[in-house]
């Protein structure tokens, strides 16, 4: 039996989750920010995740994950009177991201235990390597 194909599955997941706390923790720091380098106020990202053969696989029935891309909503914007910000508008209308802080936890706490599951699996798949190994002395 061959593991490899098991322990790239499992890195791959990894390895996205990681990228998807990456971004949320971006989303979450950047809350209240007003003005970027691009201009204007701070747009949610969102990871897009895709799957791909694994190659050495058996048929190619293993899948791993693969970042697609990471994208910017286009209407995350919320209008917020502040007349006291400085950067408000004539009328002191502010453009703020709109990010749910709500939602942001969730999708990281989500992600954290994605994590753990790919963790789990990643000892479980090198606990019968090593198993096989002993069996074969």
């Amino acid at each position: 039996m061959e593991f490899m194909p098991a322990f790239r599955v499992c890195s791959s997941g990894l390895a996205a989750q990681r990228a998807k706390m990456d971004v949320i923790v971006s989303n979450l720091a950047n809350i209240n920010t007003t003005r970027t380098p691009e201009g204007g106020p701070y747009r949610r990202k969102v990871i897009i995740f895709s799957s791909e053969p694994v190659e050495g696989s058996f048929d190619d029935i293993l899948r791993r994950v693969k970042v697609e891309d990471i994208v910017e909503e286009k209407e995350s914007i919320r209008m917020v009177f502040d007349p006291a910000h400085p950067d408000a508008d004539s009328e002191g209308i502010v453009a703020m991201p709109d990010i749910n802080t709500v939602a942001e936890m969730a999708d990281m706490i989500t992600a954290n235990r994605a994590y753990e599951a790919c963790v789990t699996a990643f000892d479980a798949t090198k606990n019968m390597a090593l198993k096989a190994l002993e069996l074969g002395k």
